[in-house]
């Protein structure tokens, strides 16, 4: 069995582990990210990248080399409730840089911060490196139990950091407990062509006993169908025609496309969790991102809120870490920063899951928007208000480390 030494061995390498990695790195932390997968190339996976996300590319100076990649913008967030169309969120007024989302694939997005973390030499990403169990001594973790195509290895390290998402192996084998906050729904995911004529909006519709969102990612559209959750055996005891006739009915342009969807392997399930730990860290270990806090998909904001967790880490860390100091205390910081936010939006996300997606996923009455979303058409500056909090969040975070020596 192979072991090693560094001084901060991050779990996972999602947005929240990458981000870490490279701030720490940046700060000059020497410090190991593991990712399981031979590489990050994972459809469907959440590819919006907040304001609050380019503002950091900007503190860094990455952010015009950064939106070099192919990606489209999102100024306007709309969607139809039954006949009437609502204007949600506005992003043009942000006080940002950037004044939209940017829908970027996210192993593009992750393979730039890799390539950035790889330009300081303590920065260290292992591929197919899959994290087995925590090396504890006398309850303090030191280290993780790691599984390589070279064989066991054992990492030591001054801290480890769980950011491996909602079925964390970190946080199981830490043996936290976890507050299920419950979630109504489940999202079917999938991808039919786009053609110039079609709208470029991102669009949600609601309509009884259904809903379903297309983001416009160029040249196809990813497409959310919203079940109720635990039914998708009975979406699919109905057929797959019968599922393409509903994609028809609620958006009849794709009526001649909706035959892409070949077969049910061609619709992935998105099991939606919402979950936070009251607890994020002991000794020696932290988690952040989805390991802490898993969130629903409304709004996309889960990508956000690990980023922005990252970010908080890095500037609370940094320099303990490099100067060996990291204690319980540091740790309970980084909770503390960041759990107002997460259960503020966790909040949000639970109220809209339980009192209008659930309600109008059971209704067979035509729906109609509640009077505090029909006030957005009638009063556009309030369409600032939804987009602050999906494109910036409740406590955006900004960089405050700085770039050590190379």
């Amino acid at each position: 069995m192979g072991e090693i030494k560094t001084t901060c061995c991050i779990a996972g390498g999602g947005p929240a582990g990458m981000m870490l990695g490279f701030l720490l790195a940046r700060a000059g932390v020497p410090v190991v990210v593991l990712e399981k997968h031979k590489d990050l190339l994972r459809d469907f996976r959440g590819d919006t990248i907040h304001p609050s996300t380019l503002e950091l590319m900007y503190e860094l100076g990455l952010l015009e080399e950064f939106l070099k990649l192919p990606h489209s913008r999102v100024t306007r967030l709309s969607g139809q409730v039954g006949d009437t169309t609502i204007h949600l969120a506005d992003f043009s007024h942000l006080p940002t840089h950037c004044k939209f989302i940017a829908l970027m694939p996210q192993w593009d997005f992750l393979d730039f911060l890799a390539g950035q973390g790889k330009r300081y030499p303590c920065f260290d990403l292992r591929m197919r490196a899959e994290v087995t169990g925590l090396l504890q001594n006398g309850g303090v973790v030191t280290g993780l139990k790691v599984k390589t195509p070279d064989g066991d290895l054992e990492i030591g390290a001054d801290l480890v950091v769980g950011c491996d998402g909602r079925h964390s192996t970190v946080r199981v084998s830490a043996g936290f407990a976890v507050d299920n906050l419950g979630a109504p729904i489940d999202v079917l995911w999938f991808r039919v062509s786009r053609r110039d004529s079609d709208s470029a909006e991102t669009f949600g519709h609601m309509e009884a006993g259904r809903m379903f969102v297309m983001i416009n990612r160029t040249d196809y559209w990813q497409c959310a169908y919203v079940i109720p959750k635990g039914g998708i055996d009975a979406v699919k005891a109905k057929g797959l025609e019968a599922f393409r006739d509903n994609i028809a009915v609620m958006s009849p342009f794709l009526r001649d496309r909706s035959s892409e969807i070949k077969s049910w392997d061609d619709v992935k399930l998105l099991t939606v969790a919402v979950d936070r730990l009251p607890r994020w860290h002991k000794p020696g270990l932290i988690c952040i991102g989805d390991a802490a806090h898993a969130m629903s998909p409304i709004g996309g904001v889960g990508i956000n809120l690990a980023i922005q967790d990252a970010v908080a880490a890095a500037n609370i860390l940094a320099a303990p870490l490099r100067e060996g100091r990291v204690t319980d205390a540091s740790l309970a910081a980084v909770q503390q920063r960041r759990t107002m936010p997460t259960r503020a939006i966790q909040w949000l996300q639970l109220r809209i899951q339980n009192n209008v997606l659930n309600p109008v996923l059971k209704s067979a009455v035509r729906p109609k928007p509640p009077w505090p979303v029909k006030l957005l058409n009638w009063f556009p500056l309030l369409q600032r208000l939804p987009a602050r909090i999906i494109g910036l969040g409740v406590r955006p975070e900004h960089v405050a480390t700085p770039e050590a020596k190379v």
